[in-house]
């Protein structure tokens, strides 16, 4: 039995993409193995949003050649959307596929293999000419409770750092709702209880449908229908989703987990205008404000991006303190790193790399401090926590509604049930509960 091995990069678009693409090679008679281990085709399933995810390809790339000189290459996503022939003059690369038309890679790898002496093959097109959302699916639970569903695809809002747009395309392409619905009731029926709806820019679902007015609430009204689903996520969303119509309708959905990654990126307004995000931090607050307002214990992380052109100090500053103001509980600090292509990477102003350092590590120091407080507020509180995997010696891990990382002792195996939790303790990042 042939074997092949994926190594996936960046958001939960590409998870979610990996699954699908996995479960085309299974079908074919595959089996899956370790990222890591001996396969006769290797998938890197890129990112590019940094120069870091590029540079983990190339050296994943290298290294499982080593491992396997006779075994296929193929490197698919945004890196290789972006960038399809400097990855395919590395020696070797076998196939490079880009964000689109990867439901036929396992009859490309079959072309490959025919093929006498060196096999090089791209299957990349011009992303922006793309207008459908392309219909890959999973059903497969390979012993998962929470799966992500794809639902659209491609960004029309061109911030000023971004290079998703040319790496996706920046036409929105929404996925049908039926679609939708039967891939949400084949993943329940088989064993799936938690959904988490992603996309590029899933604020903007339904924006490319004309003939029927739909949006993302739709989307997640016709999955609180389904009986075997018991929880539903959505992926990173932009403050302009939270309309009171939506937030008074998800409010009342038992199924809605109380938990947004609320895209920020700055804590300054005029930064924010420079990146072309079309909010003000003003407008943030009011949508913070809001969403505890009307939803119990809910909890918003989000995205921040330090050294920005033209971040000064008093930018800086006025970012932190925006931070420490709000209280969220987790923030991920990215430092800027300029695309190639993008309006920011040919900004003045550009900010030297210690000053970037030294901000990251003043706003995960706050960011360690806000999570403390407001873990802190759970302790003695109970929660229903899904459990996904073990983590160690009779210990269990698993997310409680709010998304709080929630480990406990348990001398059964307790994976894939949801039980309720009294929270006892916080660490570092996560807390800690004992079963009852």
């Amino acid at each position: 039995m042939k074997k092949v091995a994926f190594y996936t990069l960046g958001c939960k678009v590409n998870q979610y993409e990996t699954e699908a693409m996995l479960e085309m090679f299974k079908k074919d008679g595959y089996e899956q193995v370790g990222s890591e281990d001996y396969a006769d085709v290797y998938v890197i399933n890129t990112c590019t949003v940094t120069h870091m995810s590029d540079r983990k390809s190339r050296q994943y790339i290298r290294r499982m050649k080593k491992k396997n000189p006779d075994a296929i290459i193929a490197v698919v996503g945004c890196y290789s959307q972006v960038s399809p022939e400097e990855i395919l003059e590395i020696e070797e690369v076998n196939l490079v596929m880009g964000t689109n038309e990867r439901r036929t890679i396992v009859g490309e790898i079959k072309k490959l293999e025919e093929v006498q002496g060196a096999k090089k093959a791209s299957t990349v097109d011009d992303i922006m000419k793309v207008r459908a959302f392309e219909e890959i699916e999973i059903s497969q639970s390979n012993g998962r409770t929470r799966a992500f569903m794809k639902i659209q695809d491609g960004c029309d809002r061109f911030c000023t750092y971004c290079i998703i747009p040319y790496a996706r395309g920046g036409k929105v392409r929404s996925r049908d709702m039926e679609s939708i619905v039967n891939e949400a009731r084949t993943l329940s029926e088989n064993g799936y209880e938690e959904i988490v709806l992603t996309g590029i820019h899933v604020a903007s679902y339904g924006k490319d449908v004309r003939d029927c007015n739909v949006n993302l609430l739709d989307v997640i009204k016709s999955i609180n229908e389904i009986d075997g689903i018991k929880r539903i996520r959505t992926s990173s969303v932009e403050p302009i989703l939270f309309t009171d119509e939506f937030v008074n309708e998800v409010s009342e959905m038992k199924k809605v987990m109380p938990h947004y990654h609320l895209s920020l990126q700055s804590g300054c307004s005029e930064t924010l205008k420079r990146m072309n995000r079309r909010y003000t931090t003003a407008e943030y607050k009011e949508i913070v404000d809001k969403l505890r307002r009307e939803i119990p214990n809910v909890v918003i992380t989000t995205d921040v991006i330090v050294g920005f052109p033209g971040e000064t100090e008093e930018e800086f500053e006025e970012t932190y303190n925006f931070l420490k103001e709000i209280e969220l509980s987790q923030m991920h600090i990215f430092k800027y790193s300029p695309r190639k292509g993008t309006k920011a990477a040919d900004m003045e102003n550009q900010v030297d790399p210690q000053t970037k350092h030294s901000r990251s590590e003043r706003l995960l120091n706050l960011n360690k401090e806000n999570f403390r407080k407001f873990a802190s507020k759970m302790i003695g509180k109970e929660f229903e926590v899904l459990f996904e995997q073990k983590v160690g010696d009779n210990r269990y891990e698993g997310l409680t509604p709010n998304y709080l990382k929630t480990i406990v002792s348990s001398e059964n195996d307790i994976s894939g049930k949801i039980l309720k939790v009294k929270i006892t303790e916080v660490k570092d990042e996560h807390i800690e509960g004992i079963l009852v």
